[in-house]
Parts: structure tokens; C-alpha cells; sequence
């Protein structure tokens, strides 16, 4: 089945061209199938890039996905196209009072930020508060996972001397875990953040089970059991080329620029990076939306009734 979204959406295109099925609105109206409806909260500057790495993951399977593209009611995005925003996303006091099987959360490059001084902090706990009764299962990503596990738990995130930039190996600490299925025991795993949050400070929650970890970068896979969610500190959804587009960037703001960690073959960034990680990402979103199909309540209006 298809991942469905509005045919002029740029991933359209896209994942079409890669072999992913993708259908438009018209067409998916005319199947008598109940799909699995998912929002993604897309809080990055580089909208089109990031929602297109997203609905090829959750688009890969063979479900029916729904989704659904939502920004905050109240911050207006500097880097987006204005019309590419009034086009494909809706403000979330638009769609507050529907209920969704899945809601995906991004990471937000503002880092350097505490939480409470980022402008869209009091809707963006709201919108945590909401999913427990408007959401089945939550996926964040990256900084918008240190600030759930922040809302819920009050776990610190802790600035980083230098940037962890690259691909480092995560060890598979639980194998049998739903989300691991299919999991190799070691991983490597695009990191890309200035900050990090702390086994230590985990491990005093008995709800936060850590499923993937790196030696020298900490936790990276975080399920909570109490709020039917999943944290992801690191990136299995980038593309091949997305720490070289960041590296480059970085470069132009400071010729010392950190250069990504094992990613460039021979550390040689003339050399085009190769892809390690490509089929854990398909897995780890595979695994998600299968538990969320296996799990959400047939009639939508029953999520959320259990929390």
C-alpha cells in the first residue's frame, strides 16, 4: 500500500522516481481502506528535505500511511517558502481535535537555546500534553526528543564542548524489543547535535528503557512506556548527502568547521560518502508504524481512551 499525500508536494516526485508508492488524495478516496493516519510536526528550517526523508521511511511499508504536515500556530518559519508552507501544512490549532495513530516530532537546530526561551516552548508543551489523548504513538527526533523526555521527566540536556558530527557505531541493548526487530547487534547511526542528555539521568525513570547506545555518544533510542512514545537522539532518516550538505554549510560560517567522523571514505571529503545505515532506518520506521497498526484502536475516536 502507498504513503498518501498531495500529488504537487515536492516528495511526491521524489518517492516516486525511488520506487516508493506514493497516492494522491483523489486516488486513496476511492479505496474503502481505514489508513494509518500520521502527522509529522516539522520544526527543521529545511522543511521539503526533512518531510521527504520522513515519508519515505514511513511510506515504505505495506500500509496505507495518512500524512499529515503540521507547523506551530504561532512561529512563522524563515526559511521555508511561504507558499510552500500555506500549501501543504496546517497550523496545529487546526487539526488539535483530530486523533492520530502516529505523530512524528523533529529536531530543531536550536540547541543552544534553553527550553524555556524558545518561542514556541508554551504550544509545543501543549501539543506533548495533547498526544496522550489525541495520539497513539509518538516519534521525536533529536532536539524535539530531548524536549519531550525535558516536559515529561524533566531529563537535562547538556551542551557539548565540540559538535558530534558523523557515523558512529550504537550497540543493540535490546534485541527483542519490538522496535529492534531485525536490529544487527552494532549500528552505525548519523549524530549531528550540539548537545546531549545522560544515561545517568535515564536510568532514575523506570519508564525510559534505552534501546541503542553509543560509547562515546550516549543514549540514542529511548521508548517510554508511560507516554506510548519513542525518542530518537540521532538521524536514521537522513539521506546519504546530509552532513555533507551540513559540513559545507558549516564551512561557509567557519573554515574550521568539525568535519563529519567517519563518513567521508579516507576522511577525504572530496569523496563521495557512502550510505551504512540506509536499511536500519527502513527497520526502525518499519517496526514503528507495524506496532502502531498492530495496537491503534480501529475507530479513531477511541485513541487515547486508555492513557
Amino acid at each position: 500500500m502507498p504513503i498518501r499525500i498531495p500529488k504537487n508536494l515536492p516528495a511526491f516526485e521524489i518517492l516516486n522516481r525511488e520506487g516508493v508508492m506514493v497516492m494522491s488524495e483523489k486516488e486513496a478516496d476511492r479505496q474503502d481502506i481505514r489508513p494509518i493516519k500520521i502527522a509529522l510536526l516539522n520544526l527543521m528550517p529545511m522543511k521539503i528535505e526533512t518531510e521527504t526523508q520522513l515519508a519515505r521511511l514511513i511510506g515504505s511499508t505495506p500500509l496505507q500511511i495518512e500524512l499529515t504536515l503540521v507547523n506551530m500556530s504561532n512561529h512563522v518559519s524563515k526559511n521555508a517558502p511561504t507558499m510552500h508552507m500555506e500549501s501543504f501544512y496546517k497550523k496545529f490549532s487546526t487539526i488539535s481535535k483530530q486523533k492520530f495513530d502516529g505523530f512524528l516530532i523533529t529536531g530543531a537546530p536550536i540547541e543552544h537555546l534553553d527550553f524555556e526561551e524558545v518561542d514556541y516552548w508554551s504550544e509545543l508543551k501543549e501539543i506533548f500534553s495533547w498526544t496522550q489523548s489525541n495520539v497513539h504513538s509518538t516519534m521525536a527526533i533529536c532536539w524535539g526528543a530531548m524536549a519531550m523526555m525535558n516536559f515529561f521527566y524533566q531529563i537535562p540536556k547538556y551542551p557539548l564542548k565540540e559538535k558530534a558530527f558523523g557515523c558512529f557505531e550504537h550497540i543493540n541493548l535490546v534485541p527483542d524489543h519490538k522496535f529492534m526487530r531485525g536490529f544487527s547487534d552494532s549500528v552505525t547511526i548519523p549524530v549531528s547535535r550540539w548537545s546531549e542528555v545522560r544515561q545517568s539521568d535515564l536510568k532514575r525513570e523506570k519508564n525510559l528503557e534505552v534501546l541503542l547506545a553509543s560509547e562515546n555518544h550516549g543514549p540514542c533510542l529511548i521508548n517510554d512506556t508511560n507516554h506510548n512514545a519513542v525518542y530518537m537522539i540521532n538521524h536514521l532518516e537522513y539521506d546519504t548527502l546530509t552532513l555533507k550538505t551540513e559540513y559545507l554549510r558549516d564551512t561557509k560560517l567557519n573554515t574550521k568547521a568539525l568535519k563529519p567522523k567517519h563518513y567521508f571514505p579516507g576522511n577525504d571529503s572530496s569523496q563521495p560518502p557512502l550510505n551504512s545505515w540506509r536499511s536500519h532506518g527502513h527497520l526502525l520506521y518499519g517496526n514503528w508504524v507495524n506496532e502502531i497498526y498492530q495496537n491503534t484502536p480501529f475507530e479513531p475516536k477511541n485513541i487515547g481512551t486508555s492513557k
